[in-house]
């Protein structure tokens, strides 16, 4: 998992987030970092003609969480490097899925479900009053390259 490396940008406190704000960017980042820790037991454990697909959702996630830990850090908040109990039982669900199924096409309706929780964060973080103008046009863009993820890898089901 990528976390940023070295000293914390200075606060500055005309672009801080309010309270609101941040508490919806450390939900949103706990989100992220927990499809990320299922990605990528998901990688390991998918077929390979599907891996490519899987490996695009790893990849995203590990690009946002690494965004949204730079986010946190500039507003003084210590993010939170390892995610929820959901990013373990996101891992141990692809594990078990593995040994009765195959992780392919057929494993897309589960991923669309499971990035739904994070749109939703995406969708919180942008409402709460007191997000930096800057830090929601970063969150849109974010945003909108899930969404157009999503909609790139809806061919994926016949893999």
């Amino acid at each position: 998992m990528l976390t940023p490396i070295g000293a914390p940008i200075m606060a500055n406190p005309e672009f801080d987030a309010e309270p609101d704000a941040v508490r919806e960017l450390l939900t949103l980042q706990r989100r992220s970092a927990d499809a990320l820790a299922g990605f990528v037991t998901m990688v390991e454990k998918a077929e390979p003609e599907f891996r490519p697909v899987v490996d695009r959702f790893r990849a995203l996630h590990n690009r946002h969480n690494a965004a949204l830990t730079a986010m946190l850090i500039r507003h003084g908040q210590e993010p939170d490097a390892e995610g929820s109990f959901m990013g373990s039982l996101n891992k141990a669900m692809v594990s078990l899925r593995a040994l009765f199924d195959d992780i392919d096409g057929s494993s897309m309706d589960s991923i669309r479900k499971g990035e739904e929780p994070v749109l939703d964060a995406f969708d919180d973080a942008l409402a709460a009053p007191g997000l930096p103008p800057a830090d929601a046009m970063d969150l849109k863009a974010l945003r909108d390259e899930l969404t157009l993820l999503l909609l790139d890898t809806r061919h994926a089901e016949g893999i």
